[in-house]
């Protein structure tokens, strides 16, 4: 089994192991953090060990181990250089770096060494991506043309947030989420099942702002609002729009020639994937108000229930790495995948008020389907005058 150590026992650290509980091949040997009291009370809360700092831990881990660094975004390429050049694997909180530069180098270290890196959010290997992804390998909307994707989490620097708060008690990290800002923090969770579905950006049109700037209590407060056109080398065309002011709305639609698939919410692994018909009626195109959700045959993954505004499994991405270190094989979300998902984030948080095309420097390859992903359960027949959902192939 690999050995696995945590640098950042913050807010996300929690959500890490609530995810490693379902996870019985995941066993977190121990933790380390800048602040003491802090590390003190993850390693009381969770029964793991505490070391002192990030040296520590790499010598626990041993060469050719994986360190998961949930550090903030500002010291994620200091943390992830210096478990590389001691060789250990690194499975990064995102971004992979706050500069292209910087996380172009951490990819050249790797490789150069032999190690492995990736980057989360790792919901793209989850139920609800994997669904959608299945879907339009097999042409179930037919061929896609347009995506509609929305990452929309209200005004939330008027939400309660100085009472959220993580299981072991961590304060919900604000002047992170208002500095770094909401299309860094967020933009990764629908740019990953995009980009695995449609290959990579070849070139992107993009505009950021911070529109409440005396809403958030920073000096230094990041755009809260972006929205991007992604033209795909594959032909496809999608629109993410990015906020921390417009009511709530995660929802993806995808648009094919038969129809569209839809999902309400990339935070929740089960989430439905359902598809809507489209036909002519007498005079008019309608899209079926009566849609037909997907599902695959078999079980797939441990899912977790809801904490806070999400219900997602943290636990899949270190173990798809932690398995390839293992079985010494390349695992579905690599180096050059995070890279990607990357560059296409930092070009869309800092385009400001540009019109300009920015043609993107890095490509990354197909990402492999989860195991139980490979086909859909086959179409039922539907009895005269059933309206229920039904399973769709």
């Amino acid at each position: 089994m690999v050995k696995i150590g945590i640098v950042g026992t913050g807010y996300v650290a929690d959500l890490y192991m609530q995810s490693f509980a379902v996870l019985p091949a995941v066993a977190i040997i121990g933790a380390t953090d800048a602040e003491p009291d802090r590390r003190a009370r993850f390693a009381r809360h969770w029964n793991v060990a505490a070391l002192d700092d990030v040296d520590a831990l790499i010598a626990a881990v041993g060469a050719g181990g994986l360190i998961l660094n949930l550090t903030n975004p500002s010291a994620h390429f200091e943390i992830s250089l210096r478990c590389l050049e001691a060789g250990v694997h690194v499975y990064s909180e995102k971004p992979l770096a706050l500069e292209l530069v910087e996380a172009q180098h951490l990819c050249d270290v790797a490789r150069e060494k032999g190690l492995l890196i990736a980057s989360a959010p790792c919901s793209v290997l989850g139920e609800s991506a994997q669904l959608m992804a299945a879907a339009v390998r097999a042409a179930v909307p037919g061929r896609i043309r347009l995506v509609y994707a929305e990452l929309d989490d209200d005004y939330v620097s008027q939400a309660p947030y100085d009472r959220w708060s993580s299981r072991s008690g961590i304060p919900w990290p604000s002047r992170d989420e208002f500095e770094v800002g909401c299309t860094i923090e967020h933009a990764g969770y629908y740019l990953t099942w995009l980009i695995a579905m449609f290959g990579s950006v070849e070139s992107l049109v993009a505009v950021s702002a911070c529109l409440a700037p005396d809403q958030m209590a920073v000096d230094r407060p990041a755009p809260d609002f972006s929205v991007a056109t992604l033209f795909f080398e594959s032909g496809v065309v999608a629109r993410l729009t990015c906020s921390i002011l417009a009511p709530h709305n995660h929802g993806l639609v995808v648009i094919g020639d038969k129809g569209v698939l839809e999902v309400d919410d990339c935070w929740d692994n089960a989430g439905p994937v359902r598809f809507r018909r489209r036909f002519p009626f007498r005079r008019k195109l309608v899209t079926s108000p009566i849609s037909q959700r997907l599902r695959f045959p078999a079980p797939t993954h441990p899912k977790l229930p809801r904490f806070g505004a999400a219900s997602m499994n943290f636990g899949l991405g270190p173990l798809d790495l932690a398995e390839a270190i293992a079985g010494n094989h390349a695992p579905r979300l690599t180096a050059e995948f995070a890279l990607h998902v990357t560059e296409v984030t930092l070009a869309i948080h800092a385009a400001g008020n540009s019109s300009g095309i920015k043609k993107m420097e890095t490509r990354c390859s197909p990402v492999a389907p989860m195991p139980w992903a490979t086909h859909l359960r086959r179409r039922p027949r539907w009895p005269v005058g059933r309206r229920p959902e039904a399973d769709v192939a």
